[in-house]
C-alpha cells in the first residue's frame, strides 16, 4: 500500500474545516501514511449567479457539489473524498463506495439567523437556496417572503447584517464547525422542522477495493453510520436529492433501536405529510423503505411529481 493517501474536498472554509475534522483522529491513527489535500472545485461554487425559486426547485440532486470530486476519485486523482454528507447523492458512481460514516455526527438542526421564527414580521423576507427549507418555513409561517441565496455561510450570515434580509436559515453543523454558533438566533425542532438527510454527517467516499478503502475500513461509527443510511435510504425510496422538500431525521434512542422521523413539503408549505418509524439499527434500509412507503400512503409522490414538472 501507498504511504501517500491524497484527499479531496471542496475549496470552502467549511469544506477544509470537515477534512481536518475527520483527518486528525486518522493521523493519528495511521502514523506512518502520509496524507496530501487537494482542493476540487464544483459546479455549484463556480456558479454563483442567485437563482429563482422555480431553478432552486429544478437543481439536480447534489451533483453540483460532488460530480467533479467523484470524477477524481476515479480516475486516480486522489484516493478519498472528505463530502457533506448531505450534498452527496444517494447513488454513488460506479466503482466507489461510501466508509462507514464517521463520529460523532455534528448538530443534524436547521437554526434561524437574524431573528426568531416567532418574531419575524408580517412579510418579513428570508433567506434559504434550499427547497425543503423552503416549503417548511411556508409551512410554518405562510406569510414570508423566501428569498433564494448561495454562497458560504459567511457570506449567507452577511446578508442579514447589511440588512438586505431579515433572517437566514442555515445547518447548526456549519456554523458549529466555523464558530459561528454565536450568530444563532434560533434552533429549529427537527421534529417540526426535519433537516436533509445526511445533514450534520461526513460522508467519506473511495475506490472500491482500493489501498485506502482497505485501510480505513475498520474506521467509522456504526451508529451515526445507521441513522444516516436510514434518512438516505429514505430518501433514495423517494427518488430525491436535495433538490426535493424532503427532511428525515434518524438517531439511536436510549432503548437501543434506530427511529427516523420524516416529512415531505409542497413547496408552497400549503400541503405536507410526516411519518414516523421504529426498527432494528442492523437493518437501517428496512426501516427507511417504511417510512418511505408511509409517506407515499399519504400522498407524498404527488407532492413530489409536482414540484418536479418542468
Amino acid at each position: 500500500m501507498s504511504d501517500v493517501i491524497r484527499i479531496g474536498s471542496r475549496a470552502s472554509k467549511l469544506a477544509r474545516t470537515q477534512v481536518t475534522e475527520w483527518l486528525t483522529p486518522i493521523a493519528e491513527q495511521f502514523p506512518s501514511v502520509q496524507f496530501k489535500r487537494e482542493i476540487i472545485l464544483e459546479g455549484g461554487d463556480q456558479d454563483r449567479v442567485t437563482p429563482t425559486l422555480a431553478q432552486v426547485a429544478k437543481t439536480a440532486g447534489g451533483s453540483a457539489f460532488s460530480t467533479n470530486q467523484e470524477e477524481a476519485l476515479v480516475m486516480g486523482k486522489v484516493d478519498v473524498i472528505v463530502h457533506s454528507l448531505k450534498d452527496l447523492p444517494t447513488s454513488v458512481c460506479e466503482g466507489t463506495a461510501l466508509l462507514t460514516t464517521p463520529g460523532p455526527r455534528e448538530d443534524v438542526r436547521d437554526v434561524l439567523c437574524g431573528a426568531t421564527l416567532e418574531a419575524l414580521p408580517q412579510g418579513a423576507s428570508v433567506g434559504t437556496g434550499a427547497p425543503r427549507r423552503v416549503a417548511q418555513l411556508l409551512a410554518l409561517r405562510p406569510d414570508l417572503e423566501v428569498v433564494p441565496i448561495r454562497g458560504n455561510v459567511p457570506g449567507r450570515l452577511a446578508r442579514t447584517t447589511k440588512g438586505s434580509l431579515d433572517a437566514v436559515v442555515l445547518a447548526a453543523a456549519g456554523l458549529n464547525r466555523l464558530g459561528l454558533m454565536p450568530e444563532v438566533h434560533q434552533v429549529l425542532d427537527p421534529l417540526i422542522f426535519p433537516p436533509s438527510p445526511g445533514q450534520g454527517a461526513l460522508g467519506i467516499q473511495v475506490r472500491t477495493d482500493s489501498p485506502a478503502a482497505r485501510l480505513l475500513a475498520g474506521t467509522g461509527d456504526p451508529q451515526v453510520d445507521a441513522s444516516v443510511r436510514a434518512e438516505r435510504a429514505l430518501l433514495a425510496e423517494l427518488h430525491g436529492g436535495c433538490s426535493v422538500p424532503v427532511g428525515a431525521w434518524g438517531r439511536i434512542g436510549t432503548d437501543g433501536l434506530l427511529h427516523l422521523s420524516a416529512a415531505v413539503t409542497s413547496l408552497d408549505g400549503a400541503t405536507q405529510v410526516t411519518a414516523v418509524g421504529t426498527g432494528p439499527a442492523d437493518d437501517p434500509e428496512k426501516l427507511g423503505g417504511c417510512v418511505a412507503a408511509d409517506l407515499l400512503a399519504q400522498g407524498a409522490a404527488d407532492i413530489l411529481k409536482a414540484i418536479r414538472k418542468p
